[in-house]
């Protein structure tokens, strides 16, 4: 009698987790929404001025494979996070873009320049259920200063906490193009 009882309680517990996460990511949503409001504001970029910036490649992996093929998938939530290290000079992000697994642009996150202040970070957030980057997705970053800067951290990290298993891991960027000589 104990046996079924456990394998009820167990049950009951698997069926609510994914439930309460959902509920919990749209919260998160609504969070970094406000984040990214106080964080960023509109700049403009005088190229004559540009002393240093990098364009970054930033692999996101909004599903895995898992078990014995691929049929069986974990989807993934990611965040692209961009953190000025700098602990006095602000960074200008320039374009923030979103590709799936075939190269093909799905958004732009960032439509014009925006200053992210000394110490200052953001993010993007790339729901579970958003499957359109497929498992090679990325982010394409590129940010500029008018000034000698540490460079950003900029990576992601992808989790998933779905029926009682749970995987996290980061992703950091890779430079594609470097401009001007970093500290």
């Amino acid at each position: 009698m104990k046996l079924k009882q456990h394998f009820w309680v167990c049950w009951a517990i698997a069926a609510i987790v994914p439930t309460a996460c959902s509920t919990q990511t749209a919260l998160q949503k609504q969070k970094l929404s406000s984040e990214q409001k106080t964080s960023l504001r509109a700049a403009t970029v005088d190229r004559a001025k540009v002393v240093m910036g990098q364009t970054l490649y930033v692999p996101i992996y909004s599903h895995i494979y898992h078990y014995n093929s691929q049929d069986h998938v974990m989807d993934l939530s990611a965040t692209l996070s961009i953190r000025n290290t700098d602990l006095t000079n602000s960074i200008i992000i320039t374009s923030v873009r979103y590709y799936d697994t075939d190269g093909q642009l799905i958004r732009k996150n960032v439509e014009s320049p925006v200053e992210l202040k000394p110490l200052a970070s953001t993010n993007f957030f790339i729901a579970a259920d958003d499957t359109s980057g497929g498992s090679g997705a990325n982010f394409i970053v590129e940010w500029v200063a008018e000034k000698k800067v540490y460079e950003p951290v900029i990576e992601a990290i992808m989790i998933s906490t779905y029926y009682q298993q749970g995987i996290s891991f980061v992703s950091p960027a890779k430079v594609l193009k470097q401009h001007g000589m970093p500290n």
